[in-house]
């Protein structure tokens, strides 16, 4: 046998012991399948399914190239390090698809040291294709106030709400950049019903999604409010009066009684000490009854005393 057939021989046994390991290993760990992009409302996440090793723990790992890195980077791949060695088969890439211009991704399975081969989209992903969803909102009227509801999707959103008084042609738009508790979209005219449909806009990418379904409500009865106005009015009024005349009727008894009877409180000094005929003694004879103390006398009793004095 020549030198040259001796070593063909060798490579063929070298190639027959090394192909079946290799083999064994690439049926041991294969590469991820079913690459795809999940995009809705700007939240973005890479999904694949799952390589299965019997009694292993598979982990992932996840990297991207954008715009710039294919075509000004020498087509490097940047690692995402919140999917590095993963063991779930999604990865939240939103904060890496920063621009909008078309992105490739690409996800490996990896055992101990070993490592699958890479998979890559089969399309480059644009965010310009994320699915946009109308905004979930609430109407309501809170006396003659129009009032909506929006759910917050972010500060990347904005939303366009159409609204119009039920009859007329006439739509009034406003557009909300900053979702507080209730947005107060108009004044409502007594009895007429007014209705109100929104949609998302993102600015980054001048999309807008379909509208949400138009809800109306109906503002209060002006007459209604009225009647009902006046009869609480007058409920309270009855119920006001009732509780003060009692009042009213004691205070006016207590005023007429001091206006035609008053009681007149003398000084200490025309009070009489001694009695009513002791006064009239001393004045008919003369007598100077200066020191003695006064007594105030009814006027009927002096009358009675003069007449007997009289007689």
């Amino acid at each position: 046998m020549s030198l040259s057939e001796m070593f063909t021989s060798l490579i063929f046994i070298l190639c027959s012991v090394i192909a079946p390991l290799l083999t064994d290993e690439e049926a041991l760990l294969p590469a991820p399948q079913n690459i795809s992009i999940l995009s809705t409302n700007m939240k973005h996440f890479l999904t694949w399914s799952p390589v299965t090793v019997p009694g292993e723990t598979v982990r992932y790992s996840v990297e991207f190239q954008g715009e710039y890195e294919r075509d000004y980077a020498n087509e490097i791949w940047i690692p995402i390090s919140e999917c590095s060695l993963i063991i779930v088969t999604q990865c939240n890439v939103t904060e890496d698809i920063s621009a909008t211009v078309p992105y490739n991704l690409r996800v490996r399975a990896n055992l101990g040291s070993q490592g699958s081969k890479w998979s890559t989209l089969k399309v480059l992903f644009n965010r310009i294709t994320t699915f946009l969803t109308p905004p979930v909102m609430e109407v309501s009227a809170d006396g003659y106030h129009l009032l909506v509801k929006l759910e917050d999707l972010g500060p990347a959103f904005q939303f366009h709400i159409f609204y119009w008084r039920k009859g007329q042609e006439r739509v009034h738009k406003k557009t909300v950049k900053e979702i507080s508790s209730v947005v107060h979209l108009d004044t409502m005219e007594a009895g007429a019903e007014y209705c109100v449909k929104a949609q998302t806009y993102v600015e980054a990418i001048n999309r807008s999604s379909n509208f949400s379904q138009t809800q109306c409500v109906r503002g209060p009865d002006g007459g209604r409010s009225i009647w009902m106005t006046t009869a609480l009015v007058s409920f309270v009024g009855f119920v006001v009066g009732v509780l003060a005349l009692p009042f009213l009727a004691w205070k006016m008894s207590q005023i007429f009684q001091y206006s035609c009877c008053p009681v007149v409180v003398l000084p200490d000094t025309l009070k009489v000490t001694e009695s009513p005929a002791m006064l009239i003694h001393c004045r008919s004879e003369g007598t100077e009854c200066c020191d003695v103390a006064v007594h105030v006398i009814p006027p009927e009793e002096i009358l009675r005393l003069w007449i007997q004095d009289a007689l």
